[in-house]
């Protein structure tokens, strides 16, 4: 074929070939080396030469019957010069039909609001407003603050990460709040009563003047895990208040008195503050003594979120720098007539706004309305007394503003001096930031109700809608080995203490090990299951980075695929839709977890099968799972630095790439080091062998180095932090010694055995009955008995199987004679 002017290809040698299969033989030889679709006008030799088929010649003349189709869509440019037997009209594209493909998966989220899973709609495109109920920051962060925010923090980074939403986090610092206003103003009175430097006896008279409405307070309490601390606190009096008061009796020395009632004071600290603040709370009124202690424990907060990997909010809101936009959210939400004045206080009216249509009243627990216990507890122990309980019109109605008593800080209002009520503050401060309605709100179990079923019905009271929080999402309790937690009970484990403990890492892992939304239970053994995971994927991590150092050409990083990887693809492919599928059902990262631990255990098997066959594995498919994995517990929060694969080496505050650095140099250590292996075995050099064990097993651990022999194969390297490497080598000591202990528990056993037969083989057969007079009394010549004790004859069938015994004896005499002739 040929465009217009070109010089037309010559098929006359077409025409002297008669047999049609010859002639598409010869036409598709002479088309195999000439460019036959240059152009886009057939010429008038390749219509001829297509008169002369009367059909598409067969698939195995490739290059013919792309010749014959191209002459044949072009058809109607030929000038009618085809045969009849040609295909007639012009080709056209046959049609195409798009795939079917299979249902994707929806993100859903368990919804408090409704109780079940639901699927996530963010209310404006890919934008999610969400707001989290932060600290009440009156003392130190304990496990309990870190069940909600790193459980949220993982959340929050899937779907931002994982799933691709815009999420704009606001969170709160209560800083003004009944606890915060009781804990500042007795830390104060405490440091006030230490300043004095009280004397022994004063000290002792004051605990014991204290103990009186503490003791009070013990007896009526009915709950009973606060009664056993009560109890715990009270034990613990009475044991330092003992030895002072031995010390008064007898007269005993300064020093002794003083350091005993020193003790008392520690262990009484929390009676004799109750006690301070009855006396003299009223007087404490400077408002910066309110804010001091809220300030020190946000900062401490702050430290704790940053050592555990939390992110930080997008916007950090606190309660003493909104007061004027509580004041007019207060006012508002009277003005809209579901809230009323008191005495100086504001309460929202719970009867007006349920007997509302639009509204409804505690939508997360309906059936805890009337829980008087529940409801003052949200209200707080400053906010309690008969007087304030007989200013509500409603036992359900609860405050939004609070006028402050003496003791108590204070700012300006329409209704006087006063402080918020707590449930106002999270309404105040987000509705100013997320708008009249968001998408997320999320909080612990224990604030449902009142808290958070309160922000709800006032601040749908202020922005008159049905919807200021279209997804309720609230973490798990946690408990510690099974037994509840509380701040209050003194039942809780500081952040800080955990962090000595275990790793921000492994403390995440146990996290992620369980579901959000249930209760977690910090004990040994989850934290044991967390530790043996982050090993079993960090191990797989070194094999793959080790793996993917052995040198290679560009072009040898494309292995061949054979059966084994083209599964393990299989398999990788499999998990992450599997992976994918549970994070959109409630973002179930235990089941997420499961599933990349099924991914590890498959590749480390495929590793194992390829060093058994002295084979080397297919790195880019090994790279791209250690890429996968490496992302995913990124996306989790598990992993930070920008290393490609695996955990970063180097602990914290080293922000170089250190296995990067480093490497090249051990690499060459441990070439070197096999060089000599190989020389000195080679040579029989046993005292060269000995230190290379030396190097691996006791010096390079110390730098965090592990070298792993192995047979056939180079020396692998791997970069491991040295507390790990360290439990390994104490762990390898200790089994060694195990095994050494019971091969020497062996060894004695046999010993013991072959000396006892030995001295069982020394018996003549003549002698060994006769010793046991206690059953046989008369014996033959040959020392055989033939009556027992008694003087009775042997039973035929007793005196048979003394026979074999007799005789087996005789054997083994025998064999000590054989031994003894031969000098052994």
């Amino acid at each position: 074929m040929a465009s217009t002017g070109d010089i037309a290809f010559d098929y006359g040698f077409l025409l002297r070939i008669s047999e049609d299969a010859r002639r598409v033989e010869a036409l598709n030889e002479y088309l195999s080396s000439r460019s036959y679709l240059a152009g886009y006008g057939p010429s008038q030799a390749d219509a001829e030469a297509f008169a002369l088929l009367c059909g598409p010649p067969p698939e195995r003349h490739v290059h013919a019957l792309r010749w014959y189709k191209h002459i044949a869509a072009l058809k109607p440019q030929t000038n009618d010069q085809t045969p009849e037997c040609s295909t007639k009209g012009k080709r056209m594209q046959p049609l195409w039909s798009l795939p079917e493909g299979t249902d994707v998966s929806k993100l859903r989220l368990y919804n408090s609001l409704t109780r079940t899973k639901e699927v996530f709609v963010p209310q404006k495109g890919n934008r999610v407003l969400w707001y989290c109920c932060g600290p009440t920051v009156y003392d130190a962060s304990h496990m309990g603050h870190a069940r909600s925010y790193i459980s949220f923090d993982i959340l929050r980074r899937i779907l931002k990460d994982y799933f691709k939403y815009d999420v704009f986090y606001c969170m709160n610092i209560t800083d003004i709040d009944d606890k915060i206003i009781k804990r500042a103003r007795q830390n104060y009175l405490l440091e006030q009563y230490r300043e004095k430097k009280p004397s022994s006896s004063q000290i002792l008279q004051d605990v014991l003047t204290a103990r009186t409405p503490f003791k009070a307070k013990l007896a009526e309490t009915t709950d009973p895990d606060k009664k056993q601390m009560l109890e715990r606190l009270d034990a613990a009096v009475e044991a330092a208040l003992g030895p002072l008061q031995v010390a008064v009796q007898s007269n005993a020395a300064g020093d002794t008195l003083q350091n005993r009632a020193q003790v008392l004071l520690e262990e009484a600290k929390d009676l004799l503050s109750d006690w301070l603040d009855c006396q003299f709370g009223s007087q404490v009124t400077e408002n910066s003594i309110f804010s001091l202690l809220p300030k020190y424990w946000e900062g401490e907060y702050h430290k704790d979120m940053d050592a555990l990997n939390v992110l930080p909010p997008d916007v950090l809101t606190r309660v003493s720098e909104y007061v004027p936009e509580i004041v007019a959210f207060v006012k508002r939400i009277v003005d809209n007539g579901y809230g009323y004045e008191s005495n100086g206080s504001v309460y929202f009216d719970t009867a007006k706004f349920d007997s509302c249509p639009a509204h409804s009243y505690a939508k997360l627990v309906p059936e805890a309305v009337g829980d008087q216990k529940a409801l003052q507890e949200g209200e707080g122990d400053l906010s309690i007394s008969a007087e304030r309980l007989s200013e509500k019109r409603s036992q359900n109605d609860f405050a939004l503003w609070k006028a402050s008593k003496p003791g108590e800080p204070s700012w300006d209002s329409p209704w006087g001096k006063g402080r918020p009520g707590w449930h106002i503050e999270c309404s105040a401060m987000a509705g100013s930031i997320l708008g009249e309605s968001m998408d997320i709100h999320g909080g612990g179990f224990d604030l449902r109700f009142p808290h958070h079923d309160n922000e709800l019905a006032q601040s749908e009271a202020y922005f008159e809608n049905d919807h200021w929080v279209r997804y309720f999402l609230h973490t798990g309790h946690l408990t510690i080995a099974g037994c509840k937690m509380s701040k209050s009970l003194k039942n809780f484990i500081t952040i800080k203490d955990a962090l000595a403990k275990h790793t921000a890492r492994q403390l995440r892992l146990a996290f992620l090990m369980h579901s959000w939304k249930d209760t977690l239970d910090y004990s040994n053994n989850t934290m044991e299951s967390a530790i043996q995971y982050e090993r079993f994927i960090n191990e797989f991590f070194l094999n793959v980075k080790d793996i993917l150092r052995s040198p290679t050409d560009i072009t040898g990083q494309f292995e061949k695929w054979e059966a084994d990887e083209i599964e393990l693809n299989k398999s990788f492919y499999e998990k992450k839709t599997s992976v994918h599928e549970v994070l959109c059902d409630n973002i179930d990262t235990r089941s997420a977890l499961e599933e990349m631990r099924a991914l590890v255990g498959q590749s480390n098997t495929y590793m194992a099968a390829r060093r058994s066959a002295k084979l080397p594995p297919n790195r880019m498919l090994l790279q791209s799972i250690g890429l996968y994995l490496t992302d995913m517990l990124k996306t989790f929060g598990a992993i930070e630095g920008a290393e490609p694969i695996g955990f970063p080496v180097g602990g914290n505050g080293q922000n170089a790439d250190l296995e990067s650095t480093v490497m090249p140099y051990l690499s060459v250590l441990s070439d070197f080091r096999e060089d000599v292996r190989k020389i000195a075995r080679e040579k029989k050099v046993t005292e060269l062998l000995q230190l290379c064990d030396e190097l691996r097993d006791d010096t390079l651990p110390e730098l965090g180095v592990r070298l792993e022999d192995r047979d056939g194969l180079p020396t692998s390297v791997k970069l491991v932090d040295k507390e790990t490497l360290l439990k390994e080598r104490e762990e390898k000591k200790k089994m060694e010694d195990e095994k050494k202990k019971k091969k020497e528990e062996a060894a004695r056993k046999k010993q013991e055995q072959e000396m006892a037969k030995l001295a069982k083989m020394k018996v003549k057969p003549s002698e060994m009955f006769r010793s046991e007079t206690d059953k046989y009394s008369t014996f033959d010549e040959t020392g055989f008995p033939t009556h027992d004790a008694e003087g009775k004859e042997l039973s035929k069938g007793l005196a048979k199987k003394l026979r074999k015994l007799y005789e087996a004896q005789e054997k083994l005499y025998n064999e000590y004679l054989q031994l003894t002739h031969n000098g052994s």
